[in-house]
């Protein structure tokens, strides 16, 4: 019989924008949203708060903030290139997103041809375009300038990713993490990669990121399912926990408590009580259905185990686990 277990490998660029500081010319001990209130055509205050939510994956609010900044002051470079990261790091973005930082990336390196970030942003929008010989073209001459800088590391690395050449992958991303020891963004691309070679090993790198991010659910949620699937069961319950009290939507711990619960403890009641929490938040989630049909199966109850699989054949006809075991249980009948 055929379960569903659950894995949300996500691999991202991680291309961050490097941590200008400029000065503020305003009462500093105030937080950047306040100032913001206060002086919100800023450009300093902008570029500021722009390049913080580019750095904490806040697109959007990366995006208001360059626009508006670039509006203002479109002849500062800061200005320019926040606005250029911003639209080409959206994972919302559109081709013309891609078009139109490369015209600000190559504007950029016009006046500034040693500007590392503004070379390894413009390899990004050829990497975008599975052009990658361009990619690693400007990802060297960034390199040439400065051999230190990580992001070009993790472009490099991430090449390399999708070229299906893991090994230099995995030498790129190491290379990115001793140029900056507090990326816990390399240590989860590390870890992904080692975990899908199926080596053990990636628990110790998702366990640095969580380190360096204790509260952030979506790095406790790599490190918890890494241990999950190598055997420790009860570590990763205490962390799926942990997470939800960060957390308490994040109903992809209530799926794992779930799974483990259902197949490694073999309490089925428990596992019904976190497959429900999870369906409460996200009431498509289909393996949370089809785990559940399980559950019924093992109770004899097949009536409810096929109105289980019902709901998963709902938002998902094409399922075919949940086909396989419908077909199955009509057999019987």
């Amino acid at each position: 019989m055929k379960i569903i277990f659950g894995i949300f490998l996500v691999f991202s660029l991680f291309l961050v924008s490097c941590k200008n500081k400029p000065v503020l010319g305003h009462n500093s001990t105030l937080s950047l949203d306040s100032l913001l209130l206060q002086y919100p055509d800023s450009v300093n205050l902008l570029v500021k708060h722009g390049e913080q939510a580019l750095n904490n994956f806040k697109y959007d609010v990366a995006i208001a903030d360059a626009a508006k900044a670039f509006r203002l002051d479109s002849s500062r470079l800061d200005t320019r290139i926040l606005y250029a990261d911003a639209i080409c790091n959206n994972p919302d973005r559109q081709n013309a997103d891609v078009s139109k930082a490369q015209y600000h990336y190559r504007k950029l390196i016009s006046k500034d041809p040693k500007n590392v970030r503004a070379l390894v942003g413009l390899a990004n929008t050829f990497s975008l375009r599975q052009d990658f010989d361009n990619s690693f073209k400007y990802i060297n001459l960034a390199l040439k300038i400065n051999p230190k800088y990580r992001n070009a590391y993790i472009l490099k690395g991430s090449n390399y990713r999708l070229l299906g050449n893991s090994k230099l992958a995995i030498s790129s991303y190491e290379t990115a993490v001793q140029q900056d020891p507090t990326f816990y963004g390399g240590y989860l691309m590390l870890g992904a990669l080692y975990q899908f070679e199926e080596n053990p090993i990636c628990i110790e790198y998702y366990t640095t990121a969580s380190q360096l991010q204790p509260k952030n659910p979506d790095v406790l949620y790599s490190l918890a399912y890494a241990k999950q699937i190598y055997g420790r069961e009860n570590e990763a319950k205490l962390i799926y926990r942990k997470m939800l009290k960060l957390d308490s939507t994040y109903y992809e711990a209530n799926f794992q408590l779930g799974y483990i619960k259902q197949f490694t403890d073999l309490d089925l009641d428990s596992a019904l009580y976190f497959y429900n929490a999870a369906l409460d938040i996200e009431v498509r989630h289909i393996e949370c259905y089809h785990n559940i049909g399980l559950i019924y199966e093992d109770k004899k109850d097949i009536s409810n185990a096929l109105l289980s699989y019902a709901k998963v054949l709902k938002y998902n006809p094409e399922f075919k686990l949940t086909k396989e075991r419908v077909a199955v249980l009509k057999k019987r009948r």
